[in-house]
């Protein structure tokens, strides 16, 4: 009795904390959803989002962790080049009848094509033109040879290392383990379009991440359960202890401390519980999604509050929003055939869930959805899965996606090829750069913005050429 506790000690006795997730996680809420610094934006104006779309755009970003083993998720299906598929994967392949077919818009040569049969969601995506592949994509420094590749010149840092190869596909700068996240990036320039400055441009559905980490901004943390927000401990509760605990915290934080740390964290905490608060009040109230989602499926469950929070924009005043994604499991060192067949099965129910769910919205096509992985596979079998590589195939849904399409050169897929770097590893033959460049101007980046968002771009795209990228319409 008596003790003497001081301020700082209260706070952590009492639960200043956020429900589900840690301490770091709560701090980056309060960092982003309280303190964003609102910039002027000259060439850029606000505009209402109105209830079917208006100027709404999001973009999100779904990281399939682990490296997926994507040239069993698109197959070449024309028998000849199966035949070179199939003695390069042995006991690995999809078998050749089982391959959902698809007729892209692009390809001919007698080339063909089949998704695994886990896919038939994604397939009809495809055929009705709403989905495309992106082929034989990675993280490169500069378009590379298999000459540079003998000499390791401008290679990516780490290439092959999980850790390196996951963050180069988040920053798109390949020679830089400290680059910031291109998502980061691209909220650093345009978050100012959101009207609210309180509420971050960039929500991860899945922990602290690399890709929305900006100069400027950094990611808010949601959560799947309840209303998406974090928010303080027990901050909904009404009974007398709690009531009482909440106006002790509001009484501190409204404290005018003498210590400068102690007052700008005060003001960080006072400023996050009521960003979360107002975030917590506009989902409730807003986010109505009648769309089933399989809530046992955590990936789905990211994608249900995801669009929750989409169907909350008007409410919480943004134009402008990212959200990051996760699906593990893709490291498929063994067990391969029946792990990534469960993996594509989930990817395949969860974006057919989602697109319905955007197209209840109205915002089917206000929303590009795309896929990241930590690379491709070898295409030889290591006795029952795969090792790492480098080049892959990921898919882009929605917003300025020319549908039905196979973007970029798909490789031939014989062992000893020019792209072949030993086990059928290949080299990429298109950049990410090129890849989210696409979805940079649609999102409303200006061409002069994307030496900022894209610092390697000019090594594969120059602006003021009068043409995109990769060909989507902008």
């Amino acid at each position: 009795m008596g003790k003497h506790i001081n301020r700082r000690k209260f706070l952590n006795q009492i639960g200043l904390g956020c429900a589900h997730v840690g301490a770091v996680s709560l701090l980056s809420g309060m960092t982003n959803m309280g303190l964003l610094q609102a910039a002027a934006s000259a060439n850029r104006s606000w505009v209402d989002a109105s209830s079917t779309g208006g100027n709404y755009k999001a973009i999100v970003c779904i990281l399939l962790a682990g490296g997926n083993d994507s040239f069993n998720m698109l197959v070449p299906k024309d028998n000849d080049s199966y035949k070179d598929y199939a003695a390069s994967r042995t006991n690995i392949a999809i078998p050749q009848g089982d391959l959902l077919g698809i007729n892209p818009l692009n390809k001919s040569n007698g080339k063909e094509f089949g998704l695994h049969p886990s896919m038939p969601k994604i397939q009809g995506l495809f055929e009705s033109q709403k989905l495309s592949f992106v082929s034989n994509i990675g993280s490169l420094v500069r378009p590379t040879t298999m000459s540079d590749y003998t000499v390791t010149r401008d290679l990516p840092t780490g290439l092959y290392s999980h850790s390196d190869q996951t963050a180069h596909w988040q920053t798109s700068v390949a020679d830089d383990r400290n680059a910031l996240g291109w998502g980061g990036r691209l909220a650093d320039i345009l978050h100012t379009n959101n009207n609210n400055q309180n509420i971050s441009m960039n929500i991860s559905l899945d922990g602290l991440n690399l890709f929305q980490r900006g100069k400027e901004i950094l990611p808010y943390t949601a959560t799947t359960k309840n209303n998406g927000s974090v928010l303080l401990n027990n901050a909904a509760n009404t009974s007398l202890y709690e009531t009482l605990k909440r106006e002790t915290i509001d009484n501190i934080l409204e404290h005018n401390h003498a210590n400068v740390l102690e007052q700008a964290y005060a003001g960080v905490v006072n400023a996050a519980k009521s960003s979360s608060v107002e975030f917590d009040v506009a989902v409730q109230n807003n986010g109505i999604v009648n769309t089933a989602f399989d809530e046992e499926d955590g990936f789905q469950k990211q994608l249900l509050m995801a669009a929750k929070i989409m169907a909350s924009r008007s409410a919480l005043n943004v134009t402008n929003q990212t959200f990051f994604i996760q699906l593990s499991g893709f490291d498929a060192h063994d067990n391969n055939l029946q792990e990534h067949s469960e993996l594509l099965s989930r990817l395949d129910n969860g974006l057919d869930n989602f697109r319905l769910a955007l197209e209840e919205l109205g915002l089917d096509d206000c929303v590009t959805t795309f896929t990241m992985s930590d690379f491709g596979r070898k295409l030889v079998s290591n006795g029952d899965g795969t090792d790492h590589a480098w080049g892959g195939n990921a898919l882009v849904m929605g917003g300025p996606v020319p549908g039905k399409n196979i973007i970029g050169e798909y490789p031939e897929l014989y062992l000893g090829s020019p792209l072949d770097t030993g086990g059928g590893r290949f080299i990429p033959t298109t950049s990410t750069d090129e890849f989210y460049a696409e979805m940079a101007l649609w999102f409303g980046a200006s061409e002069s913005d994307l030496s900022y968002i894209l610092p390697n771009l000019s090594n594969f795209w120059i602006p003021g050429q009068g043409s995109s990228p990769l060909g989507f319409p902008i």
